[in-house]
């Protein structure tokens, strides 16, 4: 898609993809003349049917990638607002590499935007769609760098041990909460985020917002239905919770008498789409599944 990108080093290390692994090779020596030389470069991969095998690219079509040295300031300011849970968008104006990094209202580097420029990159930061600009003076590349999802799962259970890796992977910031210490171990659940506190004081500390999915798997009230209760009076785009029918009428019982029957049409349950599988991992299969298509409905 457009925007994708990948990191260079000097030495031909890298990271990322701008084509699946198509023109990789290509991209990468271009990239380690931009470092050497500082000049940004503009390349463009027009491929008809006979060239498609000479360049890499089997599928045909064409593919522009810009190349540039990345400017280390710019590229600080970036990961501070990344580390703030701030959605941010760097322009660049292809022609000579020139950007500007607009966060909320502020816009700073030497790529000087009209107002018209500024809203167009915040409705296209909105939808978290990279683009071109309209723009008299050369065109205008905008990168959108929005805020990461992020999963909120509820019970340190086997079901977690195979959907947490797995959404992690696919770009969500996990944070598991369980109090039962023996449940809630790095050991158990390594490279996301562990709490040991009770749902309602971890989904409290942590904020539910638009960019947030919380699953309950558990199958403890005590457990579940406060993470639901949190959940359900938020604006997270996706909840869902484990269990059979019966199940779920109860808990249906309990939130309508909590006072929450208007919201209770709002989270899924049983959790996950249904592709009949079975096992714990089949299971997060589905729930991520279920959670991803979620996400892009909005």
């Amino acid at each position: 898609p457009e925007g994708s990108h990948l990191a260079v080093e000097a030495g031909g290390a890298f990271v990322g993809s701008v084509s699946g692994g198509c023109i990789e090779g290509a991209v990468i020596g271009e990239a380690q003349a931009a470092i050497a030389d500082g000049q940004p470069r503009l390349l463009e991969f027009g491929v008809s049917d006979e060239r498609a095998w000479e360049v890499g690219l089997a599928c045909g079509g064409r593919v522009q990638v810009f190349v540039e040295r990345a400017d280390d300031e710019l590229i600080e300011r970036l990961l501070a607002e990344r580390a703030a849970k701030r959605a941010a968008t760097v322009v660049t104006r292809l022609a000579d590499g020139t950007q500007a990094l607009v966060a909320g209202d502020e816009v700073s580097g030497e790529l000087a935007l009209t107002e018209a420029q500024r809203e167009e990159v915040r409705r296209r930061l909105r939808s978290d769609k990279s683009g071109t600009l309209e723009s008299s003076d050369g065109t205008l590349f905008a990168r959108c760098y929005s805020q990461a999802p992020r999963m909120v799962i509820v019970g340190a259970v086997h079901i977690t041990q195979a959907l947490a890796p797995m959404a992690a992977m696919a770009g969500f910031e996990v944070v598991v909460v369980d109090p039962r210490r023996a449940f809630a171990t790095a050991e158990r659940l390594p490279g996301v985020t562990v709490t040991t506190e009770w749902p309602d004081e971890a989904l409290a500390r942590i904020g539910l917002d638009a960019q947030t999915a919380v699953v309950t798997l558990s199958h403890d009230p005590k457990l579940d239905d406060p993470a639901l209760i949190a959940a359900l009076q938020s604006q997270c785009f996706y909840i869902g919770a484990l269990g059979s029918s019966r199940t779920h009428a109860k808990r249906v019982a309990r939130l309508t008498e909590a006072g929450l029957a208007e919201a209770i049409p709002r989270f899924r349950a049983p959790v996950g789409l249904d592709l009949g599988g079975r096992s714990p991992a089949e299971i997060a299969v589905s729930v991520l599944a279920q959670v991803i298509q979620a996400r892009y409905s909005k």
